[in-house]
């Protein structure tokens, strides 16, 4: 059994961003079980986090950014890769930029204070994904495989093929994320670019304050200015640049990863695939079982009523923490009637209000909570990514972030398959219920 990691105390790291310039001040902070890595923008006037996870992952040249909203955290692939390499999972990351410090251009310094952090083992299993059949994303001649493999590590084959630089040329090699030492292996491998691309981002006004101090510049008989730590260190720069997108998952993969030439944009697609085969599988898991609550059980717990009740049956339900529900849709919907007679779409506000509803169940499982009701007090970050329709079948999803005496704050999202149709964050007030 493999345990959750944090890290025993705060710990701090200094630098410039790669390509912004700009120092930045990242904290590292120890945070609680099943809460991943989070990212916060200390430096707005109100913090701002944002969640390690695919649905955030903004499309950024030559790296890998989390958005939410209008907020970015830039450039964060080394601090993933040193978490996730030192088998970390919860971890708080709090910064007063935009873009994580580059510093020496590759994830040592992050692992070195993490290391000081000192990582230790929480009382939770990790979470764990098998991988039991094989995802393959490509673009061009590029290629990056997820297969079947050892079921005690993950196994990464890393094909670099730079044929056209002398001074890189062709470098292979195998890493086994969970079995060997990702400090000495991969960890001091720096961020490389050829002298022309250095060229030609400086003219573009990106990076004229770096020095050969702060990455790897090759040109045609080797690299300028400084020496290379590894024969193959533009290989290993890359398996560990994989390594932290693979965090972006959240769950430590078990099998095997084949890559060739594969770059962040084709990392990110792959994590996007494996994290659909995720979702697809824990719903036929919890479709196929008993339900956690029946149509009765619901009814007895909502307060509403035909034909305001939004929730058909529960799936699964983990404690206090999560809960997952159906919700079947039917041409007989009322608001099918107006919304629209030609071509029906299940209103957003509906959505929003079954998700409302799953989350006011979850937040009663609280014994504090016995005899309240989970009153709508806001909604944020709300977003529609495809309409619903008639013999959809929704799924629905709430997580407890944060439940107080008389507040409940929940994650929520609405799948219709594998796909996404809405999220959102809900809160709510709890009152008393009122006696029948």
């Amino acid at each position: 059994m493999s345990l959750q990691k944090t890290i025993r105390s705060p710990v701090a790291v200094q630098g410039r961003g790669l390509f912004s310039g700009e120092p930045c001040g990242l904290r590292f902070v120890p945070a609680p079980v099943d809460s991943g890595i989070v990212f916060v923008r200390s430096d707005l006037p109100s913090a701002v986090q944002i969640a390690c996870r695919i649905s955030n992952v903004t499309k950024r040249a030559r790296r890998t950014s989390l958005m939410d909203g209008s907020i970015a955290v830039e450039t964060v692939e080394h601090v993933l890769a040193a978490a996730w390499g030192l088998g970390i999972d919860n971890l708080r990351i709090e910064m007063d930029a935009a873009e994580t410090p580059s510093n020496d251009g590759s994830p040592l310094p992050f692992v070195q204070a993490l290391q000081q952090a000192e990582p230790v083992e929480q009382n939770v299993e990790q979470s764990i994904y098998v991988i039991e059949q094989p995802v393959a994303v490509s673009e061009g001649d590029a290629m990056l495989a997820a297969l079947p493999g050892p079921g005690d590590c993950l196994d990464i084959l890393y094909d670099l093929d730079y044929g056209a630089v002398p001074s890189i040329g062709r470098q292979v090699l195998c890493f086994r994320l969970g079995k060997d030492d990702f400090t000495s292996q991969l960890a001091p491998a720096r961020t490389f670019l050829t002298e022309q691309e250095a060229k030609e981002l400086q003219a573009r006004g990106i990076g004229r304050h770096l020095t050969p101090a702060d990455l790897l510049v090759m040109g045609q008989s080797g690299p300028i200015g400084s020496e290379l730590r590894f024969p193959d260190e533009h290989v290993r720069h890359k398996l560990a640049d994989l390594v932290g997108d693979l965090a972006i998952l959240g769950r430590r993969l078990r099998g095997r990863i084949v890559a060739y030439k594969s770059g962040h944009e084709l990392n990110h697609a792959l994590v996007r695939r494996l994290s659909e085969e995720i979702a697809a599988r824990k719903q036929s898991a919890a479709l196929a079982g008993e339900p956690a609550m029946d149509i009765r059980k619901v009814m007895r717990l909502l307060p509403h009523r035909y034909p305001c009740l939004m929730v058909d049956r529960i799936v699964q339900m983990e404690g206090d923490r999560k809960a997952v529900g159906l919700k079947n849709v039917s041409i007989n919907e009322p608001y099918f009637q107006g919304h629209y007679p030609n071509q029906p779409i299940m209103p957003g506000v509906m959505i929003l209000e079954a998700l409302a509803q799953l989350s006011g169940l979850l937040l009663s499982r609280r014994l504090e909570h016995a005899g309240k009701v989970a009153v709508l007090l806001s909604m944020d970050r709300v977003k529609m990514r495809r309409p619903v329709r008639p013999g959809d079948q929704l799924i629905l999803e709430a997580e407890a972030v944060h439940v107080r005496a008389r507040t409940g704050h929940c994650l929520c999202r609405a799948l219709v398959g594998p796909d996404v149709v809405a999220e959102a964050e809900i809160k709510f007030m709890l009152v008393d219920s009122e006696p029948v």
